[in-house]
């Protein structure tokens, strides 16, 4: 009883921390990669954490801030950390990007990582960027805005996280390395969190479950993240409706729906208004997966609970809110193509295109070498590919490095504008010649202020699956989505040039397409990849170099002095 007490103060005091301190910035701070004890589903092991904390501590920041942090790697394994979304002007040197833009932080080492905000203002997140250690290592960035200045909606009365995760009952490095080993689909994660919880439908889970305290009246402030690892998810709140006002640090105009789907990468600020009866409500979050039938996904559900401050009288069981099927495509389209910016972006939409991309973003599969046994299809290797080019990632130099003292042979130019192979991408029986990409480090070479679209359409390849694509240093403007096959003439004349959302992750549908644009004023290296976890894994990637401009602001300046050592 006196336990059970103990918990509950520490979870309000948590809460109250949430509110109170969003207001409260710093410059500097200090990130020590680090093995902790933590305890989940009955079972306990060591995770990579920062400060011990999963998910990590929140970074807090106004708009336009410039930050430090001081990364100390603690750890047996090296480690990178990526500040998702922070478009860096002119700094890729500490974007993060394992052997893209740095080589890894080894153990015993440390990095001091520059911090460049912009433009970017609302809900973005940090997070490891080497194999699959962002699994626990990750947390929120809370963009303020400039002070004296305000939201674009009524100030709400407090805030919250909330950071969805995954969780495996084995070590995630020998998830990641048996994977890669045997050729075939990961090990599914064997529970959903919210805020590193499982919530109560998942054994020695309830007494643990994060419970939201809100007042009867008032209106919160969800800063909600997806940092799963391979799963897209809808998310809803039973009786209550949810206002996005923001997505990916960049505000929208509010929608209200009755549920959310953000994919891994994403971030939204959503709106909660506590105008229910007092009681206390679930809030639930699981899968959005299509083509069940051959990808294995976690089909759990986690949950968390919303519970009024007000006197009540306790209900024995609360129902569950409405979440879609989990391969209920026009659920998920309906809630994305919905989203739209706030029209003082349209004046920026790039009108006249100077480079245009199409390419192919699919699941592949490379023959079983001689000698082994492989547990992809038909005893193949699964890979993937973009423009079936499975990228290959480097290991002595990053590309940044090497794009910038000129050293041969670690990447190659001319990633292809538009797909090599011609054919009905989302046709039911495609040559299964078509299956085998080539292995390569090709990167695309951007003109600095060259208007660029970007068309990423999707294959049915292997599996046809849903894509979220996420470009580092910058926001781009996803002007069109459909099902099908793109087509230039047609497709085009229904672009949203108006007011398309400005966001830096875009869910490509299944056997469909998405198209976004932007205007390349960033030198330097920037990674483009898928953010299931696996497809990164498994090729599903290339790099943009945008060369340098004229002016000495439009130039990519020297690395700091103590980037680490390859």
């Amino acid at each position: 009883m006196k336990m059970s007490f103990y918990k509950e103060l520490f979870q309000t005091l948590l809460i109250y921390s949430f509110i109170t301190l969003s207001s409260q910035t710093r410059s500097h701070y200090n990130f020590v990669v680090q093995e902790a004890r933590y305890t989940r589903l009955c079972s306990t092991k060591s995770i990579l954490t920062v400060n011990g904390k999963f998910p990590g501590p929140t970074i807090r920041v106004h708009k336009g801030d410039t930050i430090y942090v001081n990364v100390y790697n603690k750890g047996k394994y090296n480690i990178t950390i990526h500040w998702h979304g922070v478009m860096q002007p002119r700094n890729p040197w500490t974007d993060g990007p394992e052997y893209i833009t740095q080589c890894p932080i080894q153990p015993g080492g440390k990095f001091r990582q520059k911090v460049v905000f912009s433009d970017e203002e609302g809900t973005l997140w940090w997070h490891a960027h080497s194999d699959w250690a962002r699994a626990t290592v990750h947390g929120a960035i809370n963009i303020y805005p400039i002070i004296n200045s305000t939201y674009p909606f009524p100030k709400p009365y407090g805030e919250i996280p909330i950071i969805f995760g995954e969780w495996w009952k084995n070590d995630v490095n020998k998830v990641f390395t048996e994977f890669l080993e045997s050729g075939g689909a990961p090990n599914s994660s064997d529970a959903i969190t919210i805020n590193g919880q499982p919530g109560d439908l998942y054994p020695c889970s309830k007494s643990e479950t994060f419970k939201l305290r809100v007042e009867q009246g008032r209106t919160y402030l969800l800063r909600v993240v997806n940092a799963a690892m391979n799963l897209i998810l809808f998310f809803s709140i039973s009786k209550h409706k949810l206002t996005v006002v923001g997505a990916d640090a960049m505000y929208t105009k509010p929608m209200t729906r009755d549920y959310i789907c953000i994919s891994p990468g994403q971030t939204m600020d959503v709106l909660l208004h506590a105008n229910q009866e007092p009681s206390h409500y679930y809030m639930a979050a699981r899968a959005y997966s299509t083509d069940n039938a051959r990808v294995e996904f976690d089909n759990t559900t986690t949950t968390a609970i919303v519970q009024y401050r007000e006197s009540y009288t306790p209900i024995s069981t609360s129902s569950l809110p409405f979440l879609p099927n989990y391969n209920d495509t026009q659920a998920a389209f309906n809630f994305i193509r919905s989203i739209s910016g706030l029209h003082k972006y349209s004046n920026d939409v790039p009108k006249k295109i100077k480079t245009r991309i199409i390419t192919t973003v699919s699941i592949n599969t490379f023959p079983c070498p001689n000698g082994r046994s492989c547990e992809g299809p038909n005893g193949t290797i699964l890979s993937a590919s973009m423009n079936n080019i499975s990228f290959q990632t480097p290991n002595k130099f990053d590309i940044l490095e090497a794009y910038y003292y000129h050293i041969n042979g670690v990447f190659r130019k001319g990633f292809p504008r538009f797909p090599p192979f011609i054919f009905n991408f989302n046709g039911n029986s495609l040559p299964m010649t078509l299956n085998t990409p080539r292995r390569g480090t090709k990167v695309k070479v951007l003109k600095y202020g060259s208007a660029v679209e970007v068309v990423f359409q999707g294959t049915n390849l292997v599996a046809p699956l849903d894509h979220p694509m996420h470009l580092h240093g910058f926001s781009f403007y996803v002007v069109g989505y459909g099902f099908g096959n793109f087509n230039k003439s047609k497709d085009t004349k229904n672009y949203n040039l108006i007011d398309p959302p400005l966001l830096n992750t875009v869910l490509v549908p299944v056997n469909g397409w998405a198209a976004i644009r932007f205007v390349a004023t960033n030198p330097g290296v920037w990674f483009l990849h898928c953010h299931l976890e696996r497809h990164l894994s498994w090729g599903m990637e290339t790099v943009f170099i945008v060369k340098n401009g004229k002016s000495l602001n439009a130039t990519l300046p020297p690395p700091p002095p103590d980037m680490p050592p390859c």
